[in-house]
């Protein structure tokens, strides 16, 4: 298939159309002939041994897989090339949300392309990576001004929006499954090992590095703890705020809108749950070094966080992506070997356990995404069109293939400050 033949294909009709005020830029492909054809020709190998079938408009197919395999359409090819061409690590994700390409398994066909994604790209041409990836805006680095600004682009959509997909704890993180648990009870089980990993007790006094929506507070004065809970999202803090109140432990929880580098005292037990993600690789010494300051002698931490290997974090630390760009402005996924070594260097503290759970994850993901699909209807009465309905579902498949395939895991972390 020449560039000449993709370009003859019709418009598709039936796609979502963007707006352009409210998604500048995104309607129209950006047209760049010569990475075009190298775009096409780098996917036409990347494809050839995976289990999916591409089927182009008129019927012929790349890929390894047979009938049964998860099938990506392509329906815009030359639109699709000139985006791969242009930035393939932002344009893919795009490609998706204004209909270039579609898929009735979309965590499916994903799952083979992240399984292969260190090898995707040639080895002799990995050199180049360096000349054509983009880098994340200064704007986005997470300085206490920067850090806010981020947050509040994802965290405040809408406590409306999350709660549509979320359950009933409005527990943003992967769940434990136990056996016989649903989400609600995979959840409380996540939070229970994150506080137990913490020694949160009776009297504990614990402070809460990002919020969320209450829910690991609420459990912890449960247990008799008192808590200082940060978060920068103001909706988050609203809503957390209301649900405290209502679990009858709003004497024991002090939800602040606050960075954690302005925290202050000392407690018995620190609890982050999946916020070092946002924190930024030239802030990690800070957050850690926050960390062990705050922990009086004795103290524990119960830190969990979704990882990636060390290799790859390295290899994408820096580079500015799809996720970057529409869901998480500014995050860096750590290592298992950056958080060890973060500790060691900052802090006093030493590892007392560690637990794995990234099927987990993915099944948590999938959960998500098959409620916010169900219930569509609600979130586009809130005001999200359907753009954002196909860029939240391919966040939230994106993220489930990256858990299925193995290249991202999450980790829960125990660490203890010396008496």
């Amino acid at each position: 298939m020449t560039t000449s033949s993709v370009d003859r294909n019709e418009p598709v009709s039936d796609q979502p159309q963007p707006e352009p005020g409210r998604w500048p830029g995104l309607g129209t492909a950006p047209h760049s002939p010569f990475r075009a054809r190298v775009a096409e020709a780098l996917f036409r190998r990347a494809v050839r041994p995976l289990d999916v079938r591409v089927t182009l408009p008129d019927g012929r197919t790349l890929g390894a897989g047979g009938k049964d395999a998860p099938e990506m359409r392509l329906r815009r090819p030359a639109a699709f090339f000139h985006r791969l061409g242009v930035d393939a690590k932002i344009g893919f994700g795009e490609a998706y949300m204004v209909g270039d390409w579609t898929t009735d398994a979309l965590a499916e066909v994903l799952t083979p392309f992240a399984e292969r994604m260190a090898t995707l790209i040639p080895p002799v041409l990995q050199v180049f990576r360096r000349f054509v990836d983009r880098r994340q805006p200064s704007a986005e680095r997470n300085s206490v001004e920067g850090a806010a600004k981020n947050i509040h682009r994802h965290y405040d959509l809408s406590n409306d929006l999350f709660a549509t997909f979320l359950d009933s704890s409005m527990t943003y993180s992967s769940a434990i499954f136990g056996p016989e648990d649903d989400l609600a009870a995979g959840q409380r089980r996540k939070i229970d090992s994150v506080l137990d990993y913490a020694g949160v007790r009776s009297g504990s006094e614990v402070l809460e590095i990002g919020t969320g929506w209450g829910e690991l507070s609420i459990v912890a004065a449960k247990r008799g703890a008192r808590v200082t809970s940060l978060t920068l999202s103001e909706e988050q803090r609203a809503l957390a705020n209301r649900r405290i109140a209502d679990a009858g432990v709003a004497d024991r929880v002090d939800v602040q809108l606050r960075d954690y580098r302005d925290s202050t005292g000392e407690y018995d037990a620190v609890v982050s749950v999946e916020m070092i993600e946002a924190v930024g690789a030239d802030y990690w010494p800070t957050y850690f070094g926050t960390i062990g300051r705050r922990l009086r002698p004795g103290g524990k931490l119960g830190l969990q966080a979704i990882t990636m290997s060390h290799q790859r974090m390295q290899a994408s630390a820096g580079s500015y992506t799809w996720v970057h760009k529409y869901i998480f402005p500014g995050g860096l996924i750590p290592s298992v070997e950056a958080v060890e070594r973060g500790m060691l260097e900052n802090t006093t503290m030493k590892l007392q356990a560690m637990r794995e759970f990234g099927q987990d994850y993915a099944r948590t993901l999938r959960q998500w995404r098959d409620r916010f699909t169900r219930r569509w209807g609600e979130v586009s009465a809130l005001g999200f069109d359907e753009v954002f309905r196909r860029m939240w579902e391919f966040y939230l498949a994106y993220s489930e293939a990256g858990f299925r395939s193995g290249y991202l895991k999450v980790h829960q972390f125990g660490f203890a400050k010396p008496s």
